[in-house]
């Protein structure tokens, strides 16, 4: 099997830390790409950050070639247009980590990095039908290309992890940004609690549809994109 990780941003070491933690829960017989655009926004932090990374999510996904695609940002950018361009399945880290948080629990809550993004945050989760299990989402205001760099990044994080503990009064907590996937182990065991991150989350969601046999349905919604003219930048 080989599933295809896609950084929606073009931070190299951010791709690097998302590869890791996909590699680490696949089976032994799944080969994971990881592989960011060649070009668009450093981070994700706001709708037109968002808007300039989704061609680049579009253009590796139509390449083809792999068995599923996990789209690793918070905000799961391109997923549904993805969807329109290939039968395999497309899973974003967001929805996934929610989804597999309100498995063990009655409520989760979200940290992410910066406030501005928490009411995306908030869509994703109404349409995926998992509003009803967040209790609330909180930001650490730690911008994303800084937790690699700042050094308070981790404290800063947990401080608000508790923080949203004691205010939701919450069973689980949901990192909201794939930067933050290798601080899940440390921060369960010193918050008590299930901590759940989106790039193994979503690397196991698709790697378990692909193992079922399934694929997208093409019937409807995500069936190819009608044949028009759509200027030669564009990819269909």
């Amino acid at each position: 099997m080989r599933l295809l990780v896609v950084n929606p941003n073009t931070t190299a070491s951010m791709t690097a830390l998302i590869g890791g933690a996909a590699g680490a829960v696949a089976g032994p017989d799944v080969t994971i790409e990881a592989v960011n655009p060649a070009s668009g926004p450093v981070s994700i932090e706001s709708h037109y950050d968002e808007a300039l990374a989704v061609p680049g999510v579009l253009e590796l996904v139509a390449r083809g070639g792999y068995d599923g695609y996990v789209v690793a940002c918070f905000g799961d950018p391109g997923v549904l247009a993805a969807r329109e361009l290939t039968g395999a399945p497309v899973v974003g880290i967001a929805e996934a980590a929610m989804r597999t948080a309100a498995y063990l629990g009655r409520t989760y809550s979200v940290v992410t990095t910066l406030g501005r993004t928490i009411g995306h945050s908030w869509d994703v989760a109404r349409a995926g039908g998992l509003a009803d299990h967040c209790a609330g989402m909180h930001a650490c205001e730690v911008p994303v290309v800084e937790l690699e760099t700042d050094p308070r990044a981790r404290a800063r994080i947990l401080a608000e992890a508790e923080h949203a503990l004691a205010t939701d009064r919450s069973d689980v907590i949901v990192l909201g940004c794939a930067g933050m996937a290798d601080l899940a182990d440390w921060l369960s065991a010193e918050l008590g609690v299930p901590v759940v991150e989106g790039v193994g989350a979503a690397t196991l969601e698709v790697e378990k549809l692909v193992r079922l046999g399934l694929r997208t349905s093409k019937r409807g919604e995500f069936a190819p994109p009608p044949a028009k003219e759509r200027g030669p930048s564009l990819l269909v």
